[in-house]
Protein backbone atom coordinates (compact mmCIF):
# COMPACT_ATOMS: atom_id res chain seq x y z
CA UNK A 1 0.00 0.00 0.00
CA UNK A 2 1.71 3.29 -1.28
CA UNK A 3 1.08 6.21 0.94
CA UNK A 4 -1.43 8.75 -0.62
CA UNK A 5 -2.96 5.69 -1.56
CA UNK A 6 -7.02 5.28 -0.76
CA UNK A 7 -5.98 2.19 1.25
CA UNK A 8 -3.45 4.66 2.90
CA UNK A 9 -6.41 7.05 3.80
CA UNK A 10 -8.63 4.24 4.83
CA UNK A 11 -6.21 2.84 7.71
CA UNK A 12 -5.30 6.28 8.01
CA UNK A 13 -8.40 7.20 8.84
CA UNK A 14 -9.25 4.38 11.42
CA UNK A 15 -5.77 4.93 13.56
CA UNK A 16 -6.29 8.66 13.63
CA UNK A 17 -9.97 7.68 15.18
CA UNK A 18 -7.65 5.09 17.74
CA UNK A 19 -5.57 7.60 18.80
CA UNK A 20 -8.07 10.37 18.67
CA UNK A 21 -8.04 11.01 22.44
CA UNK A 22 -4.60 11.27 22.61
CA UNK A 23 -4.06 13.92 19.36
CA UNK A 24 -7.07 15.52 21.41
CA UNK A 25 -5.05 15.93 24.70
CA UNK A 26 -1.65 16.62 22.77
CA UNK A 27 -2.99 19.37 20.86
CA UNK A 28 -4.39 20.92 23.54
CA UNK A 29 -1.76 21.03 26.01
CA UNK A 30 1.50 22.79 25.33
CA UNK A 31 3.21 20.93 28.59
CA UNK A 32 2.57 17.47 26.75
CA UNK A 33 3.54 18.66 23.65
CA UNK A 34 6.46 20.24 24.63
CA UNK A 35 7.85 17.05 26.38
CA UNK A 36 7.10 14.54 23.72
CA UNK A 37 9.19 16.74 21.33
CA UNK A 38 11.50 17.37 23.50
CA UNK A 39 12.33 13.97 24.77
CA UNK A 40 12.52 12.76 21.08
CA UNK A 41 14.74 15.61 20.30
CA UNK A 42 16.93 14.92 23.52
CA UNK A 43 17.32 11.37 23.11
CA UNK A 44 17.92 12.01 19.32
CA UNK A 45 21.03 14.19 20.39
CA UNK A 46 21.98 11.80 23.00
CA UNK A 47 22.06 8.79 20.75
CA UNK A 48 23.14 10.08 17.72
CA UNK A 49 25.96 12.61 19.34
CA UNK A 50 26.85 9.46 20.89
CA UNK A 51 27.08 7.84 17.79
CA UNK A 52 28.52 10.10 15.28
CA UNK A 53 31.31 10.92 18.29
CA UNK A 54 32.10 7.24 18.51
CA UNK A 55 32.22 6.74 14.63
CA UNK A 56 34.73 9.49 14.36
CA UNK A 57 36.63 7.82 16.85
CA UNK A 58 36.55 4.24 15.33
CA UNK A 59 37.77 5.94 12.17
CA UNK A 60 40.71 7.54 13.82
CA UNK A 61 41.67 4.37 15.69
CA UNK A 62 41.56 2.43 12.21
CA UNK A 63 44.83 4.44 11.88
CA UNK A 64 46.13 3.22 15.38
CA UNK A 65 48.06 -0.38 16.03
CA UNK A 66 46.47 -3.18 16.94
CA UNK A 67 46.88 -2.94 20.87
CA UNK A 68 45.34 0.36 20.88
CA UNK A 69 42.54 -0.26 18.60
CA UNK A 70 41.42 -2.98 21.49
CA UNK A 71 41.08 -0.27 23.91
CA UNK A 72 38.84 1.43 21.34
CA UNK A 73 36.93 -2.05 21.03
CA UNK A 74 36.17 -2.06 24.68
CA UNK A 75 34.73 1.24 24.95
CA UNK A 76 32.06 0.20 22.03
CA UNK A 77 30.07 -1.50 23.92
CA UNK A 78 29.03 0.41 26.26
CA UNK A 79 28.44 3.16 24.14
CA UNK A 80 26.25 1.42 21.96
CA UNK A 81 23.99 0.67 25.40
CA UNK A 82 23.50 4.36 25.43
CA UNK A 83 22.54 4.49 22.01
CA UNK A 84 20.51 2.03 21.57
CA UNK A 85 18.79 3.47 25.17
CA UNK A 86 18.40 6.88 23.08
CA UNK A 87 16.97 5.35 20.04
CA UNK A 88 14.42 3.37 22.13
CA UNK A 89 13.53 6.37 23.84
CA UNK A 90 13.34 7.75 20.63
CA UNK A 91 11.15 5.46 19.34
CA UNK A 92 8.73 5.47 22.05
CA UNK A 93 8.59 9.51 21.93
CA UNK A 94 7.93 9.03 18.31
CA UNK A 95 4.99 6.70 18.36
CA UNK A 96 3.50 9.56 20.56
CA UNK A 97 4.04 12.28 17.88
CA UNK A 98 2.65 9.78 15.28
CA UNK A 99 -0.20 9.35 17.14
CA UNK A 100 -0.47 12.99 17.94
CA UNK A 101 -1.55 13.70 13.93
CA UNK A 102 -2.13 10.08 12.05
CA UNK A 103 -3.19 11.18 8.89
CA UNK A 104 -0.51 13.64 8.13
CA UNK A 105 2.19 11.07 8.91
CA UNK A 106 0.16 8.28 7.17
CA UNK A 107 -0.03 9.59 4.10
CA UNK A 108 4.18 11.63 4.27
CA UNK A 109 6.36 10.14 1.62
CA UNK A 110 9.16 12.18 3.91
CA UNK A 111 7.61 9.98 7.11
CA UNK A 112 7.96 7.22 5.63
CA UNK A 113 11.32 7.67 3.90
CA UNK A 114 12.96 8.54 7.61
CA UNK A 115 11.17 5.30 8.59
CA UNK A 116 13.05 3.74 6.09
CA UNK A 117 16.41 5.39 7.52
CA UNK A 118 15.63 4.72 10.75
CA UNK A 119 15.00 0.62 10.40
CA UNK A 120 19.21 0.91 8.02
CA UNK A 121 20.08 2.24 10.65
CA UNK A 122 19.34 -0.43 13.36
CA UNK A 123 20.57 -3.18 10.34
CA UNK A 124 23.68 -1.14 10.04
CA UNK A 125 23.88 -1.28 14.06
CA UNK A 126 23.72 -4.80 14.45
CA UNK A 127 26.40 -5.27 11.00
CA UNK A 128 28.58 -2.91 13.34
CA UNK A 129 28.42 -5.15 16.75
CA UNK A 130 28.71 -8.04 14.83
CA UNK A 131 32.16 -6.50 13.37
CA UNK A 132 33.25 -5.66 17.11
CA UNK A 133 32.27 -9.28 18.34
CA UNK A 134 34.47 -10.93 15.42
CA UNK A 135 37.49 -8.21 16.28
CA UNK A 136 37.57 -8.96 19.47
CA UNK A 137 37.97 -12.26 18.81
CA UNK A 138 40.92 -11.37 16.39
CA UNK A 139 41.73 -7.93 16.35
CA UNK A 140 44.26 -8.70 14.20
CA UNK A 141 45.89 -5.41 11.78
CA UNK A 142 44.50 -7.50 8.75
CA UNK A 143 40.97 -8.62 10.00
CA UNK A 144 38.73 -7.94 7.52
CA UNK A 145 36.24 -6.65 10.05
CA UNK A 146 38.09 -3.56 10.16
CA UNK A 147 37.01 -2.88 7.21
CA UNK A 148 33.22 -3.78 7.62
CA UNK A 149 33.59 -1.70 10.97
CA UNK A 150 34.82 1.17 9.01
CA UNK A 151 32.18 0.67 6.24
CA UNK A 152 29.24 0.29 9.06
CA UNK A 153 30.90 3.81 11.02
CA UNK A 154 30.54 5.67 7.69
CA UNK A 155 27.21 4.68 6.92
CA UNK A 156 25.99 5.40 10.48
CA UNK A 157 26.75 8.95 10.50
CA UNK A 158 25.53 9.71 7.15
CA UNK A 159 22.74 7.99 8.23
CA UNK A 160 22.63 10.18 11.75
CA UNK A 161 22.69 13.01 9.19
CA UNK A 162 20.56 12.34 6.44
CA UNK A 163 17.63 11.05 9.68
CA UNK A 164 18.05 14.52 11.16
CA UNK A 165 17.41 16.34 7.04
CA UNK A 166 14.34 13.98 7.15
CA UNK A 167 12.85 14.85 10.51
CA UNK A 168 13.40 18.61 9.97
CA UNK A 169 11.61 18.06 6.67
CA UNK A 170 8.61 16.43 8.14
CA UNK A 171 8.38 19.30 10.71
CA UNK A 172 8.51 21.84 7.92
CA UNK A 173 7.04 20.17 4.81
CA UNK A 174 4.72 17.29 5.91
Amino acid sequence: MAPGSSAASTTGAALARLFEPWAHLYANSKVIATVVTFGHIASLLMAGGLAVATDRATLRALRLAAGERGRHLEELAGVHRLVVTGLTLSLLTGLLLFASDVETFVGSWIFWLKMTMIAVLLINGYAMTRAERSLRDDAADASPAWERLRRAAVTSVALWYAITLAGVALANIA
